[in-house]
């Protein structure tokens, strides 16, 4: 059975002045209650990807977990996790980004990945494009090669692309 086309963008809602005045969330908890446009966002996230030389799925907490996770298991492949600093119980290796108005750190365990490893980064949203160009790099610096990036959404207004140039960035919707 061939599968349904769905518009996923019918299943992110749009809440306006949240988090704060001006901002427009993009809300995808609508989304994860559809179990079939679940799994047509993992599909999705997937697409582009099938001939990629993947051996690790690595994404940020916390929505990127829920989508990082699902595409790990999609392509049978592990899955990393990247944490907020000192989130994470081992030897860790870490990296600090800029961010809007001051500073952030990541960090992921040091033997997350085999050396020339390929890993598809993965996120729910691309907006500014800081946390996922820290990110990219913070697997790079243990060792791993980054084959791609899939994000669910991207606000291209913010330009976010642009600090991941150089990366196969694909997104399945754009606002």
């Amino acid at each position: 059975m061939a599968p349904q086309k769905i518009d996923l963008a019918k299943y992110i809602r749009s809440i306006p002045d949240w988090p704060k005045k001006g901002i427009l969330f993009r809300d995808i908890t609508p989304l994860l209650a559809a179990p079939e446009a679940f799994a047509a966002a993992i599909d999705a996230l997937c697409a582009g990807f099938t001939e990629a030389d993947i051996d690790y799925v690595a994404a940020v907490e916390a929505r990127g977990f829920i989508f990082g996770a699902a595409v790990a298991r999609k392509f049978h492949v592990g899955f990393v996790p990247i944490r907020k600093k000192g989130k994470l119980p081992f030897e860790t290796e870490s990296i600090t980004y800029d961010l809007e108005y001051g500073t952030d750190t990541l960090e992921v365990h040091r033997d997350a990945v085999k050396k020339g490893a390929g890993v598809l980064m993965v996120d729910d949203l691309l907006a500014t494009g800081g946390t996922m160009a820290a990110s990219c790099k913070l697997i790079e610096k243990i060792g791993g090669r980054i084959v791609g990036i899939s994000f669910l959404i991207e606000l291209s207004e913010l330009a976010g692309r642009e600090k991941l140039s150089g990366y196969n960035v694909k997104t399945v919707i754009s606002y």
